[in-house]
């Protein structure tokens, strides 16, 4: 029997939810936009992003289009596209992601599965309020190489190696960004608007080309 283990503003735990009801609800919430979907083996979290959130999801994906698109890295975004496999129970959608090292096996691709198809080479987790699901491991089990994640104050780079994400200073994809780089930026939030932010931060890079 579904029973709620936790609710607040922004989310709900539901457990003992099955594959195929995942399945069904992540069609119904195709019309409500914004909406996410955390599962792992029985535990279902549905979260509705509050306003930070969306904000720094935007910023740091818009960092990352910057940084490709000035040292002509082809990418292909792919949004809160929804990454899980029935044989691990398990699936999400992150706030961004993003095909790098393995951008040219699914330009062409309309639909991907992850049991054949490689993982989004890099995701970006905005977690706030605090997932009730240990969405790393989720990651680590679909084999993505690299997850950002940014509570509102602190940016952790993590690179999975052996099964397990380890911390790192800077990004595995695209090394010339490192985490007191991308914080800096992050915190002229406060102090100037989106489009002066991502200028001085285009101006930025330019400074990194080789």
């Amino acid at each position: 029997m579904t029973a709620t283990l936790m609710q607040s503003s922004d989310r709900v735990l539901l457990q003992n939810i099955s594959w195929q009801t995942y399945q069904s609800l992540l069609k119904d919430f195709e019309q409500q936009p914004g909406m996410r979907l955390t599962y792992d083996r029985g535990l279902l979290e549905i979260m509705m992003p509050l306003p930070p959130h969306e904000t720094y999801k935007k910023l740091l994906g818009r960092f990352i289009e910057a940084f490709t698109e000035a040292f002509a890295i082809e990418i292909r975004s792919l949004g809160s596209l929804t990454c899980d496999r029935e044989d691990l129970a398990r699936g999400l959608e992150p706030d961004q992601c993003y095909y790098i090292q393995n951008e040219a096996a699914v330009r062409n691709r309309d639909r991907l599965d992850l049991t054949q198809d490689p993982p989004p080479d890099l995701a970006i987790e905005v977690d706030i309020t605090s997932s009730s699901i240990d969405q790393l491991a989720i990651y680590a089990a679909l084999g993505v190489p690299e997850v950002w994640r940014y509570d509102g104050q602190a940016l952790t780079i993590y690179h999975l190696t052996a099964g397990d994400y380890e911390s790192h200073d800077r990004s595995l994809s695209l090394p010339q960004l490192t985490v007191s780089e991308v914080v800096r930026f992050l915190e002229l939030r406060q102090s100037m608007g989106e489009t002066s932010l991502i200028r001085q931060f285009r101006q930025w890079v330019i400074t990194q080309l080789p």
